[in-house]
């Protein structure tokens, strides 16, 4: 139905805004330094983030066969060109580092990413010179090849990529609280076995699957027995000694040192009912438990992963946000926000032209043509999602979560929308327009008034339409000043017109120009 539809997306939102995007902080970009060698900005702008990058995945893939193999009978040729092919690696992801360091200063250690490449060429490096001294000093080789294996991290690197790799990490780290309270549980369940496993059979023969190692005498033995017990594996073998309940399987009069129990037989009875529950309540109860948790996670990151949002959509968008507010003042300017939008990838992008989409949006807007992050984050969802009336209600719960997370937050205070905006925008263009309308007419009698009185005598008689202002001083001065004084706004009489006998008449073309000139002032 629609409305599960609907909901679901909605669950879906919440979850995704509530526990990331809404906690993150914003941070002011980093910038290439103009006062450090040009070099640096160079990095900052192609080496660190684009080149290294394009490159990386192709040495990662090819250093796993670098790491040096130890048979038996291997040649010194082969063993020097592993170690050469590994020194070249070591070399790549050092330089890689380096470069990565020396552009970004600082900032490299605020990347998780980053801080494990240095902890994996660190190792490396170390494992090269810890090489002479084991050698020198005759150490154990054991300890060198522990921290040769620290070149296979560079294989999680390519995780950053690996998009199936990250739902099934995804899927395991949602299981973790669930299955920290399932192991709890079966713990529980083996500390009560093997303290009963120990009052029943901590003296039965030790044949079969019960011997020095695997028996119930301890609480540690007991704990190991279960947890063979649990894998479903040779339970059997320890289950036949205690079926023993007389000779010639054991003896039922032996004496067992240190203790007042008597003989080395078991209960058949007991013994079948103690590995029956214990393997229904452990195996087929708890460890299925296990898988079914891991499978529901996984289905639910499977899921999430085909939905029209994901955390990486999310994350894209801040990506993207810190480019067009390095300062990290959570705003962007209402002239930007095409060019934002349409540098977003998809789904939230919205390709040009689309000032007509986001003006439809009704997005808020501060002082200074201003709109914040979160309301252009939520505009987009639901441009994604849809719309509907939880949407209101979500909107208000993640703008709390925003303003908790975000304590220096500027004041958000909307003085209009996007939508009001071209509102005002379209007004004024209209007003605009009727207002040059009129000033025009205006304009147009004047300019038939002061033409007729140029061409015939007594025409001022009737009053001239304008005597002050813009119109009436534009109009003086292409045909001249009247007979008649009349009064401007400053309360100064203006010179008398010359009388159409000793003044010429001015040229056709003079007013035409004038009253071109006219036209476009006021247009």
């Amino acid at each position: 139905p629609l409305h599960v539809h609907l909901l679901r997306h909605l669950h879906h939102l919440w979850r995704l805004l509530h526990p990331q995007p809404l906690h993150r902080r914003h941070y002011r970009q980093l910038q290439p330094a103009k006062e450090k060698v040009w070099r640096e900005g160079h990095l900052h702008d192609g080496g660190a983030e684009e080149i290294l990058q394009r490159h990386e995945k192709a040495w990662i893939k090819e250093a796993p066969e670098a790491n040096p193999q130890a048979p038996y009978d291997q040649s010194p040729t082969k063993i020097n060109i592993l170690y050469n092919i590994n020194m070249i690696f070591i070399v790549v992801f050092t330089g890689e580092c380096l470069l990565k360091m020396f552009a970004l200063r600082y900032y490299y250690f605020t990347i998780g990413w980053n801080i494990f490449d240095f902890v994996v060429v660190i190792l490396s490096i170390g494992g090269i010179v810890l090489s002479d001294i084991i050698e020198k000093y005759f150490v154990s080789p054991t300890l060198f090849r522990v921290i040769r294996l620290a070149r296979i991290g560079r294989v999680l690197r390519l995780i950053r990529g690996a998009k199936g790799i990250r739902t099934l990490l995804f899927a395991l780290m949602m299981s973790l609280p669930a299955l920290f309270n399932i192991g709890l549980l079966l713990f529980l369940v083996m500390f009560i076995y093997s303290i009963f496993g120990m009052s029943n059979f901590a003296y039965v023969k030790k044949e079969s699957g019960i011997d020095d190692i695997f028996n119930f005498e301890t609480f540690g033995n007991s704990i190991i027995c279960l947890f063979q017990i649990t894998t479903s594996a040779g339970w059997d073998g320890l289950l036949n000694p205690i079926l023993n309940s007389g000779p010639p399987d054991c003896d039922p009069h032996l004496e067992n040192p240190g203790s007042s129990v008597k003989g080395d037989c078991g209960n058949p009875s007991i013994g079948i009912c103690f590995f029956c529950t214990y393997i229904i309540i452990s195996f087929l109860i708890v460890v299925n438990m296990y898988i079914a948790i891991i499978l529901e996670n996984f289905n639910v990151a499977t899921e999430e992963s085909s939905e029209p949002l994901c955390e990486d959509d999310f994350e894209m968008f801040y990506e993207t946000w810190e480019k067009f507010d390095p300062d990290a003042t959570q705003f962007i300017a209402y002239s930007v926000l095409s060019d934002f939008v349409d540098t977003l990838q998809e789904p939230l992008k919205i390709a040009k032209p689309n000032k007509i989409k986001l003006i439809t949006m009704d997005l808020p807007m501060v002082v200074g043509d201003k709109i914040h992050c979160l309301d252009i984050l939520f505009a987009l969802t639901k441009e994604v999602l849809g719309d509907s009336g939880e949407m209101d209600g979500l909107k208000t719960t993640m703008e709390e979560k925003f303003m908790a997370a975000n304590p220096s937050k500027v004041s958000y205070e909307p003085i209009t929308t996007t939508l009001k905006r071209k509102h005002e925008e379209v007004c004024a263009i209209k007003i605009q327009r009727a207002f040059r309308r009129y000033l025009l007419k205006r304009s147009m009698k004047q300019a038939s008034y002061l033409y007729r009185h140029s061409q015939e005598e007594g025409a001022f008689a009737e009053g001239a339409p304008e005597k002050e202002g813009l119109i009436a001083d534009k109009m003086h001065e292409i045909y001249g000043n009247s007979d008649t004084h009349l009064e401007t706004a400053s309360g100064l009489a203006l010179p008398p017109l010359a009388s159409p006998e000793t003044r010429a008449a001015p040229s056709e073309a003079k007013k035409r120009d004038g009253e071109r000139e006219v036209k476009e002032s006021l247009v």
